[in-house]
């Protein structure tokens, strides 16, 4: 699991990299980065919402491109503060929502009740991968493990979004979401109670 989470890191600076070079050499602050992220979400659940799935399952990706960069950028620009962190995790769960919630408006527009349910489902499966690492961390706990963060929950919905002329892509999508969410959840609940047994 270790491996995994190395892995992951290595990907992002790869793909954040080009990126951050450049804005290194702007006064684009980290904070501005993640409030631009969050502004994409805010548009792109409004497309969801109206029925525009390409744009927004491009927009989607973007914003979660940001999610990388603002980290990055803060760590390479030496401007990490605990303000910062605070803000880009409230805006990325906020921003998680709002996208998830345009899908259960789209659907609930077409009445759609498999649909309706398996948004339903996502939001919180989603946030609960995210909500238990912070409660781990606030015992100090470190808990990166899982193999669906929020990385590859932003991955597989824009692939879902985009997908959508295919007859249930963004169905499967949110199958995926919700099964490996809580597959993920399973695993952090369990590297945390092996740490505070070993602690």
């Amino acid at each position: 699991m270790t491996k995994l989470v190395e892995i992951r890191k290595m990907l992002g600076v790869y793909l954040t990299l080009p990126v951050v070079h450049l804005l290194v050499k702007t006064s684009i602050t980290p904070n501005t980065i993640t409030w631009f992220g969050f502004l994409l979400s805010v548009v792109a659940a409004t497309l969801i919402a109206t029925g525009h799935l390409l744009v927004a399952g491009i927009l989607v990706l973007v914003a979660g491109l940001s999610d990388l960069v603002d980290g990055a950028l803060a760590r390479r620009t030496k401007q990490t503060t605990n303000f910062g962190a605070i803000l880009d995790s409230t805006l990325d769960r906020l921003a998680e929502t709002l996208i998830l919630l345009g899908v259960l408006i789209l659907y609930a527009k077409a009445q759609s009740i498999v649909g309706i349910m398996l948004a339903s489902i996502a939001i919180p499966s989603s946030l609960l991968v995210s909500y238990i690492r912070a409660k781990a961390e606030v015992l100090n706990i470190e808990c990166e493990v899982g193999i669906f963060t929020r990385t590859e929950r932003v991955i597989v919905l824009a692939l879902g979004l985009s997908l959508s002329q295919i007859d249930y892509a963004l169905f499967t999508a949110l199958g995926i979401i919700i099964l490996f969410s809580l597959f993920t959840v399973g695993q952090r609940l369990l590297h945390a109670r092996q740490q505070m047994k070993s602690g």
